[in-house]
């Protein structure tokens, strides 16, 4: 019905009674394809007066939700995610570019300010690794292509979600910024001249630094891992002598 009627947000389905009688269905049945509606993010049921089944505009954090619940089971990497990164940043900053305004550009510089210096904890080490992801999501609002925008938000939110990385954010692991800084403040002069071309390349070469800095970070969490995993083995070996 919300297809073939092209209803918006907003707009109230039949009361449930009409429902039953169109569908020839149970009021069971009718509840119970509402209810799927609404944790589908697709409807809300409001209750009293003026209540009713509304179509709701699903949220951005709801689709992503639902497609990490997807993944959850699919042994995903920080190789997998920057994989894709790689090949859709470049596009998204390309895209970008001659759709940001100076807020925007404003905006990504005030990002940029938030680890532009070392840490002075463990919270503000945290904060300064969401905001080096937040820079590229504030790219991708200016994205002229929607799935483009999404997609790479999405795998933006899977480096904030995934074990291993936040692992990684975590650990006071020294955290080399200043050739990555140096790229976004390339990549902010080449949007403002409108440079796309330039954008691009610049995000290319980005996204590879990126990669390869995660990776060793990684695999320098895993030797630490097997080092504090293998020492009391050690220990009681010693003992046992």
């Amino acid at each position: 019905m919300i297809v073939e009627h092209g209803l918006a947000p907003g707009d109230r389905l039949p009361q449930e009674r009409d429902l039953i009688a169109q569908y020839a269905a149970s009021k069971g049945t009718v509840r119970e394809a509402l209810k799927a509606l609404e944790v589908q993010g697709l409807i809300s049921v409001r209750t009293g007066p003026g209540g009713g089944a509304f179509i709701e505009r699903m949220s951005e954090g709801r689709a992503m939700s639902l497609l990490s619940n997807f993944l959850f089971a699919k042994n995903l990497s920080i190789a997998h995610i920057y994989e894709m990164r790689k090949a859709l940043e470049p596009l998204v900053a390309a895209s970008a570019t001659p759709q940001i305004d100076e807020s925007g550009l404003k905006r990504l510089e005030a990002i940029i300010a938030v680890y532009d210096h070392e840490p002075a904890d463990a919270e503000e080490r945290w904060t300064q690794r969401m905001a080096e992801l937040d820079f590229h999501g504030v790219v991708a609002e200016y994205a002229d292509n929607p799935i483009l925008a999404f997609t790479c938000r999405f795998l933006q939110r899977l480096l904030k979600d995934l074990a291993v990385a936040q692992d990684i954010y975590l650990r006071p692991e020294p955290v080399e910024r200043e050739s990555g800084i140096e790229h976004q403040r390339d990549l902010i002069a080449a949007m403002r001249r409108r440079d796309v071309d330039a954008a691009a390349a610049i995000l290319a070469e980005h996204m590879a630094e990126a990669e390869r800095h995660m990776l060793g970070l990684q695999a320098t969490l895993q030797d630490r891992f097997l080092v504090e995993a293998e020492a009391p083995v050690r220990k009681r070996k010693r003992r046992s002598s």
